[in-house]
């Protein structure tokens, strides 16, 4: 008897034991990039050698980096079009709306295996699909028809009950899960849910859940296939992708966490974490100063709907910014058509186009030590661009409950229609465009912001570096490699990109480094948690830094530092993270026998000490970072 995931992943894989804490290789049937990662991916691509891709379906979206205040940009979407045209992906302009969005409408397939270059690729999981993120180039080896590795996971029984009520949300369902489990408690799990609470759940409400998954750190997150999935992908005109699918009768978990959704309140993600859960009730009377709503966790037709039966006859407050951006350009004809954008307007809302935008710094930053309700998945701090706000995750009825009475308010307590006007089935894929029938003609655009992937050092055996910088826990990537408008467009050109690394944490992080000849990152638990971007471990490596000694890894920056090259390693015993200091000097010698011996001791030349550590690696894994990374390997053994 197996459980809905270990059927998909046993069905995918190509190599190893479907055991959990087993290595396994996994066949990918689809691959996703947005353009804030897929540059760099597709240049990996290329860099293979790789003619055209491997896959049953490969997806470029532009949904990140859509402001065009420079050429940047624009020189990105352009190189995108052309690369996928010529190599036999499917192209999403700018404009067509989020990637997971669109994914989910356009694309994901009950049973399919799906691995994308965004964290949140996990929404496919609403679809009953395996979808995961990971750094680009993991996607880029995907589209060369390599497995994708990955440690079996646990999988986790998430048990729904019960009916929401009134102004709950399936945000409040997600929240509650990592009010319990917290952003690292999924690590090296899978959350299956089942219950007979999920007739319920429409596929738009699965994927706020799976969407958010992420923040879990888990592996992914997934729901069966069953009436509802057929019901959306018959409004989405394919209903011939569906199929039923669900754990057998009996099957074994390893876990059981159970949610009783008649119980369930408003609740939020208060500063500056995901887990840092309050209800509404006792959050209620703060002032609010803007409200954002839609990105890849709320933008649906339905959760906009709920928020035009809210704002219906009613206006924002004047001391309230209200934004909405729908998440695809579909849902926001079917909006246009029944009305309810003229409510948004008529409440004096602020429309955005479809995308990414305020959730990834780009633009609608919050005014200072601004107080800033958003429908996101994220609220990392300085990740809106503005370092003194307060940033408050909530559902699309908090946010427009709160919008027009102008502090937070319980929309449980406020009037309005649970009951909305029928999704029209509307399709419209005229800004998806085909690969080239002809790759033979066609061309690549690179404009002169896209520079040459920088190159990695095979590792050598010994080496003394300093400590570079020393961090506390939960450092994320927006820490790392920060988003937003002024770093954005420098995501295709590391050498800019790598002035950027850890300046709010280490002001001129990129010259301590340079004076260094690069160095040794220290940190604390789940280090470099959120994002799925490589940009986390390629720029540092840009800069020299060799290896990464921390407590705990998040999952995906852990398989971004192994692809390009740096040694992650985690203290043997955590206490021994007070025994290195912000630039003492770490010797390191026979690191050529972690191919054979996780345990390495490590000396401290500044305080003459030796300390345990465990490189987080597998055999494998050794073999990429003796060559100096991923790309190296796949190059010296083509």
């Amino acid at each position: 008897m197996k459980t809905l995931a270990q059927k998909i992943l046993d069905a995918h894989t190509i190599s190893g034991t479907c055991k959990t804490g087993e290595q396994i290789e996994i066949k990918m049937d689809q691959t996703l990039t947005q353009d804030a990662t897929g540059t760099m991916a597709y240049m990996q691509l290329e860099a293979m050698g790789v003619d055209q891709v491997k896959t049953e379906l490969s997806v470029s979206y532009v949904d990140h980096n859509t402001l065009q205040s420079g050429y940047m940009n624009a020189d990105d979407h352009a190189y995108l079009q052309s690369v996928a045209a010529k190599h036999g992906i499917y192209f999403s302009k700018a404009g067509n709306g989020i990637c997971h969005q669109l994914h989910l409408e356009r694309f994901a397939k009950p049973g399919k295996t799906l691995i994308g270059s965004d964290s949140h690729t996990p929404t496919g999981g609403a679809m009953a699909m395996i979808a995961i993120g990971a750094g680009g180039l993991d996607v880029a080896k995907a589209m060369a028809g390599i497995p994708y590795r990955i440690t079996y996971p646990k999988i986790i029984e998430v048990r729904l009950t019960g009916t929401l009520q009134h102004g709950v949300s399936s945000k409040d369902i997600i929240l509650e899960l990592l009010r319990r489990e917290s952003v690292k408690g999924g690590v090296g799990k899978i959350y299956e849910y089942t219950g007979e609470g999920l007739k319920n759940l429409s596929v738009y409400q699965r994927a706020t859940i799976t969407n958010m998954g992420a923040e879990l750190g888990a592996t992914t997150s997934i729901f069966p296939s069953d009436e509802n999935t057929r019901l959306f992908l018959a409004q989405q005109q394919r209903e011939e992708d569906y199929q039923p699918l669900s754990a057998d009768p009996g099957a074994v978990y390893d876990g059981l966490i159970e949610i009783d959704l008649s119980s369930l309140k408003p609740a939020a993600a208060c500063p500056n974490s995901p887990d840092n859960i309050e209800s509404i009730a006792n959050l209620a009377g703060k002032k609010v100063d803007q409200v954002a709503i839609g990105s890849c966790t709320n933008s649906g037709y339905e959760d906009l709907m709920k928020v035009a039966a809210i704002l219906k006859d009613k206006k924002v407050a004047p001391h309230t910014s209200l934004v909405i951006s729908p998440g695809s350009r579909q849902v926001m004809r079917k909006l246009i058509k029944n009305g309810a954008f003229a409510t948004f307007v008529d409440a004096g809302a602020r429309i955005l186009e479809c995308t990414c935008g305020p959730c990834i710094g780009m633009g609608q930053s919050p005014k200072s030590e601004g107080v800033s309700l958003r429908t996101f998945n994220r609220n990392f701090y300085g990740r809106s661009g503005t370092l003194s706000a307060e940033v408050y995750l909530v559902s699309p009825e908090t946010a427009a409950a709160s919008a027009i009475a102008g502090y937070i308010t319980d929309p449980t307590e406020i009037e309005y229609e649970d009951a909305f006007e029928k999704e029209e089935s509307f399709v419209d894929d005229s800004m998806i465009y085909a690969p080239h029938p002809d790759p033979e003609q066609g061309e690549i655009v690179m404009g002169p912001n896209i520079k040459p992937l920088p190159i990695n050092d095979a590792l050598p055996n010994a080496f003394k570096k300093r400590v570079v910088i020393k961090l506390e826990d939960n450092i994320t990537t927006d820490h790392i490699a920060p988003a937003g408008a002024k770093v954005l467009p420098y995501r295709s050109n590391i050498e800019k990109l790598s002035t950027f690394v850890f300046e709010n944490n280490k002001k001129d992080f990129h010259l301590v480094c340079k004076e260094n000849d690069g160095g040794i990152i220290v940190a604390g638990e789940n280090y470099g948690q959120g994002s799925s971007r490589e940009h986390a471990a390629l720029a540092p490596m840009y800069l020299g830094v060799k290896a990464v000694i921390a407590k705990s890894f998040a999952r995906i920056h852990l398989a971004n530092l192994i692809n390009f090259g740096i040694i992650p390693f985690v203290f043997e015993n955590k206490d021994d993270y007070d025994l290195i200091d912000d630039l003492d000097d770490l010797v390191f010698e026979n690191v050529y026998d972690l191919e054979k011996e996780p345990r390495f001791i490590l000396r401290n030349a500044t305080k003459q000490i030796e300390i345990p550590l465990l490189a987080q690696i597998s055999e494998q894994d050794f073999e990429l970072l003796r060559a100096g990374g991923a790309l190296n390997y796949v190059r010296n053994h083509q």
